[in-house]
């Protein structure tokens, strides 16, 4: 089974991707599961198991950041998809966190970032953008040609090495070259990990301390005068 990690800000197009996705998996004989991580809703799953009749699952990461739910619950979710006989698993995440990588090794990573989102996007979303393998432009008909090649270089300007699909997924233009890098990436590979390294989280702030200012906190710290210290014991 091949697992391919979608993320994105939001609006970006991400479902509108993954449908379009979905349908030519179909009907090319494949078997896909589809599995979407928000934060407090989504009907996505719903949606997606009334017009294809595949197997959906949906998570709320809720208190949790949504990329750090991913890394949670992937590897049942590998597990659930393999128990009903599915080929792929599509998962949809809310990547709202731009510090963190949602994709694992061994999987296709996806981000879906938008065309009309400003030139400046691609320095802006960290890993999201620059551990992925595939960036899909989306929106491609409301900007002009020069805004897109633009666009673009930014995105290569960040990760020379990504492969850049442009896309009016609303008609399906651009998405079977998608399509074939889905079909061509390698199965899922144990044991599961995640790529990149996560940022560092060891703070006071993390378990709930909600007092401003550096100097009411331990662990990782940083004045606005300065770079990061470890604080405390």
């Amino acid at each position: 089974m091949k697992a391919v990690i979608c993320a994105g800000p939001p609006t970006s197009g991400k479902t509108t991707i993954l449908k379009q996705v979905t349908k030519r998996l179909l009907r090319n004989g494949h078997r896909p599961a589809y599995l979407k991580i928000d934060v407090q809703y989504a009907d996505e799953d719903t949606l997606f198991a009334d017009e294809f009749g595949i197997p959906t699952r949906k998570v709320y990461s809720g208190e949790l950041c949504p990329d750090h739910c991913n890394v949670m619950v992937l590897g049942e979710a590998v597990e659930w998809a393999m128990e009903n006989d599915c080929d792929f698993l599509l998962v949809e995440t809310a990547g709202l966190c731009l510090r963190c990588s949602p994709y694992i090794e061994g999987s296709l990573g996806l981000v879906v970032i938008e065309a009309t989102s400003g030139m400046n996007l691609p320095r802006k979303i960290g890993p999201m953008l620059s551990l992925a393998d595939v960036a899909i432009v989306t929106k491609i008909d409301l900007v002009s040609q020069a805004e897109r090649e633009v666009f673009r270089a930014r995105i290569l300007e960040a990760v020379p090495t990504v492969r850049v699909i442009e896309t009016d997924a609303l008609y399906g233009i651009g998405v079977d070259p998608l399509v074939s890098r889905l079909i061509a990436s390698p199965d899922v590979a144990y044991p599961l990990y995640l790529r990149g390294n996560p940022p560092v989280g060891t703070c006071t702030i993390c378990v709930g301390k909600k007092e401003i200012g550096w100097k009411q906190h331990f662990g990782v710290v940083r004045p606005l005068e300065g770079d990061m210290f470890y604080r405390g014991e």
